[in-house]
């Protein structure tokens, strides 16, 4: 009985000594593995989507008329559902032609007409489906006929159709509407024609619907986009888009990269719009419908999101050219292949960075988050302090190089908030300018870099990163004068007398309202939550303020609680990051336009600040070509950014994606979204390392087990000692015993 006690507990034991996560045969699985970071995606629907854990599913799976090419620098508009990237013709306020160098003021329309190409299909969808009389089966679903179903995936029937230009008007006229957030909607009113009063339409006839409904009704009857023409949207043949912009407006090609114009099929709407779908958590917001090559086939909220091949897929093929360079670095290997490669992808949201880290060197993680250029700095200062570790890294082969992108992060202030943003009169006004002002000063964004040196950055002057028409960052020109000075060579941060001095000038000496006495208390909102990891950074900005005798109470939430404090208005001091949308000034410089507040509008402007000559230069900023009359008007906008002070200006971070050699085709940039197409697994190379990487350690086993087996015999002669005592307790000869 003892041997076989042993035996099962090394079965027991031996089963439990895989670290592995995943499925056994997962190294072998033509799949990708990755992270998200803290939270699900927020929004998947295409006309709400704006954050970066969303656009790793988005971007996968929509397909918005460009892209951009993998390899090429600077950034390249390449089609991706379109044929070609057209150039809009101008005509004036009579409809006549204008030649392509008019100037912008004479030009009223810009119009794009964008060739769509024909035979693309949308993924398997019951949205689609049709019976055998051509009616759709799934259209007109009772109250409770939904039954258990959770995703799309488990109804009976699935279909497909082309895709037609019609579906990308329909995706434009969405962002009219109010069942979804819309954050781009204020933006897009400014430019395309009509769509602005399209949205006052839209909440009329959305309010006729709903009239006499339970307002608190998950259950809302079908918005049909298709009844309302929209005049800046429109389709004059099966295949062609056409989208008038008012005025000259360069930017609009770059919009049509983004997911904000990626196709929505009317039944996609239709089927979502239908009794007990939203209480079944069946919407577009979490099942999206695209035409892209995956499709989403799981969702389970924070915990893991499974992305398949999307069988309709077309299989574009690898591009054939890159940069300098990328021939030599085996990018170009793939010229011509259909794409994508991988089967499936895999992410796990992980809320603490330790088991992400772990699962990254193990080898479980072949990205370690996915669409991130900012995690491959860790490895990179590990393997600086530790000549072991940089060896171990160097033998497992991580893919850690390292470069500058067009992103940013940054502390800034809410300008609706009385205390720190905008004053009722012109004297607190400006006393509330110079705290924000003194606070710019203190927060030492140089000190940052090298308490945190994995998540290190260049010092930010401006809005504008490096590599974007308009930045002077790293010149003497381009100093922020409220905060540094050029000397010997380089901008070095003001004194912190300086920054008390204005703390004065703004009414609290030494941390107090010279007028109560009481300490100036300031609220710190941040999207993430105050986790092992998280902390420290937390604490550090808790510290800046302390410099100048302020105190700050942290509210740490995730993500989804912060956008919708944010929208609210009920915040003071908040951390932020952008990633770029695409390669121009506008795209940094509108997060300060007035238009584009949160909390008004809805817009991206989380600062909310508003100033009528930033915005006067920015809307004649946006109609120009790069050239001299542009950089002086950005020039005067981030004079005016840099005095009003709503933001601290941050710094630019390092990037560096963290990638196991067995991924191919990645050439990290946080503009290009869609690179689950390209990425080649070598899976013989990972299914060989993982397993070299985790070989079980058995000597604790065989101790474990020995331990257990002296254990054992004790027991077993324990046991047969008192079998020999008799009820006096004598041992009793072996003769004598039952």
């Amino acid at each position: 009985m003892c041997r076989h006690l042993i035996a099962a507990l090394l079965v027991v034991l031996a089963t439990g000594c895989d670290n592995n996560p995943w499925e056994r045969d997962a190294a072998a699985s033509n799949t990708i593995y990755s992270s998200a970071i803290e939270n699900s995606p927020r929004h998947l629907d295409p006309t709400a989507s704006y954050w970066s854990n969303d656009t790793t599913f988005t971007y996968q799976i929509y397909e918005p008329p460009y892209g951009y090419h993998l390899l090429k620098r600077p950034f390249q508009l390449v089609p991706k559902s379109a044929r070609e990237v057209v150039k809009p013709h101008y005509v004036d306020k009579d409809g006549k032609p204008l030649p392509d160098d008019a100037a912008p003021e004479q030009i009223a329309e810009s119009i794009y007409d964008v060739p769509i190409k024909p035979g693309i299909l949308y993924q398997p969808h019951p949205a689609f489906a049709k019976d055998e009389q051509g009616r759709y089966r799934y259209h007109a679903m009772k109250p409770g006929e939904i039954g258990g179903r959770a995703s799309p995936l488990e109804f009976k029937y699935q279909g497909t159709r082309e895709l037609v230009a019609e579906d990308y008007v329909y995706a434009l006229k969405r962002h009219a509407t109010t069942r979804v957030t819309t954050p781009i909607f204020s933006t897009f009113a400014e430019y395309v024609v009509g769509l602005k009063e399209y949205g006052d339409r839209i909440k009329k006839e959305d309010a006729a619907l709903r009239k006499g409904l339970d307002p608190a009704s998950l259950d809302k009857p079908f918005l049909d986009f298709r009844q309302w023409p929209l005049a800046g949207a429109s389709a004059p043949e099966k295949h062609l888009l056409r989208i008038r912009i008012k005025g000259k407006y360069p930017q609009w090609s770059y919009w049509m990269q983004m997911t904000f114009t990626a196709p929505v099929p009317w039944e996609a709407d239709a089927f979502y719009a239908q009794p007990g779908m939203a209480a079944a958590g069946l919407s577009l917001d979490r099942w999206p419908v695209g035409t892209g090559p995956f499709m989403l086939t799981e969702f389970l909220q924070d915990r893991r999101h499974v992305m398949v091949r999307n069988p309709n897929y077309r299989g574009e093929p690898y591009p054939c050219e890159g940069m300098p360079g990328d021939k030599e670095a085996g990018l170009l290997v793939d010229c011509g292949k259909p794409t994508p490669f991988v089967d499936s992808i895999v992410i796990t949201v992980e809320r603490e960075a330790l088991p992400q880290k772990a699962k990254f060197r193990q080898g479980y993680y072949d990205l370690e988050v996915y669409e991130r250029t900012d995690t491959g700095p860790t490895y990179i200062v590990e393997a600086q302090d530790s000549e072991e570790v940089a060896r171990d890294y160097k033998e497992k082969g991580f893919r850690l190089e390292k470069g500058s992108d067009v992103n940013s992060y940054f502390i800034a202030f809410n300008m609706l908030d009385p205390v720190i943003g905008n004053g009722a009169t012109p004297d607190q006004d400006a006393r509330n300018r110079k705290l924000r002002q003194a606070l710019s000063i203190a927060i030492d964004w140089e000190e940052y870099s090298k308490v945190f040196p994995k998540k290190a950055g260049d010092t930010a002057m401006s809005p504008l990163p490096p590599g974007i028409f308009g930045s002077r960052e790293g010149t003497p020109e381009g100093v922020n004068p409220i905060t540094h000075v050029w000397k010997d060579g380089r901008a070095v941060r003001r004194p912190l007398s300086e920054a008390k001095k204005l703390l004065a000038e703004a009414g609290y000496p030494n941390g107090r309202d010279e007028k109560t006495g009481k300490p100036l208390v300031l609220n710190y909102d941040v999207y993430f939550p105050a986790t092992p990891e998280r902390k420290p950074e937390i604490d550090w900005v808790v510290r800046q303020f302390a410099k100048l005798d302020i105190q700050l109470e942290v509210r740490a939430t995730d993500n989804n609680q912060f956008q919708d404090k944010v929208r609210k208005g009920k915040y003071q001091v908040f951390w932020l990051g952008w990633n770029a949308d695409y390669p121009d000034a506008e795209n940094f410089l509108f997060l300060l336009w007035g238009p584009a507040g949160k909390t008004k509008y809805d817009g991206e402007n989380t600062s909310n600040y508003a100033s009528a000559e930033y915005d006067r230069l920015f809307v004649r900023m946006k109609t120009l070509d790069d050239g001299p009359e542009k950089q002086k008007l950005i020039d005067d906008m981030i004079t005016l950014a840099r005095t009003d002070a709503p933001w601290t200006m941050g710094f630019f971070p390092y990037t560096s994606a963290a990638t196991q050699r067995w991924v191919h085709n990645t050439k990290p940039a946080v503009l290009v979204r869609d690179t689950g197409r390209y990425m080649r697994l070598d899976l013989a190379d990972r299914t060989a390392s993982l397993a070299a990487w985790n070989r079980p350690v058995w000597w604790p086993l065989v101790l474990l087990v020995a331990g257990v087996a002296t254990l054992v015999a004790v027991a077993r002669r324990q046991l047969a000692l008192r079998e020999r005592l008799n009820a006096r307790g004598e041992v009793l000869p072996q003769a004598q015993q039952g």
